[in-house]
C-alpha cells in the first residue's frame, strides 16, 4: 500500500466555518496528498441549520462527515434547537471526554485547532475550544483517563491556527469596519507558514458552503464575499500555525506540509 505523503489531520474548531476559514487550505492539501482528514466541531448541533452547511464544506475539503460534540454556541440559541448546554457552560471533564473519544477513534498524526487568543476576535467558544483541545490531546494518550472512550492514542503534534501581526494588512480593515477585535500574536510566535494558493478554490468553495454566514454585515464569510477577488485571495492564501509542545512528542516527520512551508 502506498503511504500518504502528508500526516493525517484532525481539526478541532468551535463553530461551523472555522475549519474552512482557519485551516481549509491545509485540510484540502493533506486530503489531496492522500492523508486522512477530519474535523470535530464543538458547537451547533446536528438538528441545527448549520449542520448541513458544515457537511457540504467538509465534502469540499475532503474532510469526511461532520463530527459534532453537541454543544450550543455561547452567543446563539438557534445553535441547539433541542436545548443543548452551551459549550462554555458544560462541565470541562465531560467536554474533554467527548473530544478524547473522537481523537482515539480517528487516530490523527496531527491535531489542529484554535490558538489561546481565540483567533482575531477572541470569541469565548474559540478560547474554550482551545483549552479543551489542549487537555484532550494529552489525555487521549493516557490509558487511565477516559477508559470508556477507546484505546489510547497520542497525536504527535498540536498546531494552533493563529494570526501574526504582520499578516493582517488586508484582513484587519475588514474586521475593524464592523467593530470586530484584532487579537494578533507576535510574528516569532508562528512556527509554520503554509502557502495554500493551490487549494484556494476548494477553500473558498468550503467557505461559501456556509450559506447562512454569507448574509449580514458581520460574519467573516460575508465580509470576504464582498471583497474584491484579489484582496480575498491575499487574505486566504496563507495559513499560520504555532506548534505547541506535547508531553510525548511524536517523530519529527509529523509536520504540517507547505508549498513552501517555514518550519520551526
Amino acid at each position: 500500500m502506498t503511504q500518504p505523503s502528508a500526516p493525517s489531520l484532525l481539526g478541532v474548531f468551535a463553530h461551523p466555518d472555522d475549519e474552512s476559514l482557519l485551516a481549509g487550505g491545509v485540510l484540502a492539501q493533506h486530503a489531496a496528498a492522500g492523508a486522512r482528514t477530519a474535523v470535530v466541531t464543538a458547537t451547533w448541533t446536528v438538528d441545527s441549520h448549520r449542520a448541513p452547511e458544515l457537511a457540504n464544506a467538509l465534502t469540499a475539503l475532503g474532510a469526511g462527515a461532520p463530527r459534532l460534540l453537541g454543544y450550543a454556541d455561547a452567543r446563539n440559541p438557534n445553535s441547539a434547537p433541542g436545548g443543548a448546554t452551551r459549550l462554555v457552560d458544560a462541565p470541562l471533564d465531560e467536554a474533554v471526554g467527548r473530544l478524547v473519544a473522537d481523537i482515539r477513534q480517528f487516530q490523527p498524526d496531527i491535531v489542529i485547532g484554535h490558538d489561546a487568543l481565540g483567533q482575531l476576535t477572541g470569541h469565548p467558544d474559540h478560547r474554550h475550544t482551545h483549552h479543551i483541545t489542549l487537555l484532550a490531546v494529552e489525555a487521549a494518550g493516557l490509558p487511565h483517563l477516559y477508559p470508556d472512550a477507546g484505546q489510547p492514542w497520542q497525536p504527535s503534534a498540536f498546531y494552533a491556527a493563529t494570526h501574526p501581526q504582520s499578516a493582517i494588512t488586508d484582513l484587519g480593515p475588514l474586521l475593524s469596519e464592523v467593530g470586530k477585535a484584532l487579537l494578533t500574536v507576535p510574528d516569532e510566535y508562528v512556527t509554520a507558514v503554509v502557502d495554500v494558493t493551490a487549494w484556494l478554490d476548494r477553500k473558498w468553495a468550503a467557505i461559501c458552503s456556509h450559506l447562512s454566514q454569507l448574509k449580514g454585515k458581520r460574519p467573516l464569510p460575508a465580509l470576504l464575499s464582498r471583497a474584491d477577488a484579489q484582496r480575498r485571495d491575499s487574505i486566504l492564501a496563507t495559513e499560520y500555525f504555532t506548534r505547541l509542545s506535547l508531553p510525548c512528542g511524536g517523530p519529527a516527520t509529523s509536520k504540517l506540509t507547505g508549498s513552501p512551508p517555514r518550519l520551526w
